[in-house]
């Protein structure tokens, strides 16, 4: 039993563990944690599941250190977004912004959610009582429902 929860608080502690490497820590705690905040606003291309601060992709290292070059070089977090964007296209967002191709992204939730909803309303209204009406009884078993009823009342 405590193998396994070892094995799970490690399994955790991997997920919330920084991919970045102590070669790509920039010395200023400041422009540190703006790389940091940029790095989880980027995804690794690599992974596509994760920001390239939770990757270890040579990739995603890559990108990490160009984050910091940039940001060494006095450019905005805005800026530095943007540069990534315009080399790896809006894909590289983990929140990709609503424009033409990605308008699926953003409407597709909301409509699965009211087609599902809708959905489960029409089978719920479409099903028959499960519970016997009192014409299903037959004379002798409306006598017993009454005399049950009686004998508790």
């Amino acid at each position: 039993m405590r193998a396994i929860f070892l094995s799970l608080c490690l399994w955790l502690a991997i997920g919330i563990a920084n991919a970045a490497e102590p070669d790509e820590v920039l010395a200023d705690p400041a422009l540190e944690e703006r790389a940091k905040a940029i790095d989880m606003q980027l995804r690794c291309v690599v992974c596509q599941s994760q920001s390239i601060a939770e990757s270890n992709a040579p990739l995603a290292k890559d990108l990490r250190i160009l984050v910091r070059e940039r940001i060494s070089a006095g450019e905005s977090d805005q800026e530095v977004i943007d540069y990534i964007v315009e080399r790896y296209g809006s894909y590289v967002l983990l929140k990709p912004p609503v424009q033409g191709n990605t308008v699926f992204l953003w409407v597709f939730p909301a409509f699965a959610l009211v087609i599902g909803t809708l959905g489960v309303f029409l089978v719920l209204r479409n099903q028959k009582p499960t519970v016997a009406a009192k014409d299903d009884l037959s004379d002798e078993e409306e006598a017993t429902v009454q005399r049950i009823i009686d004998e508790r009342g």
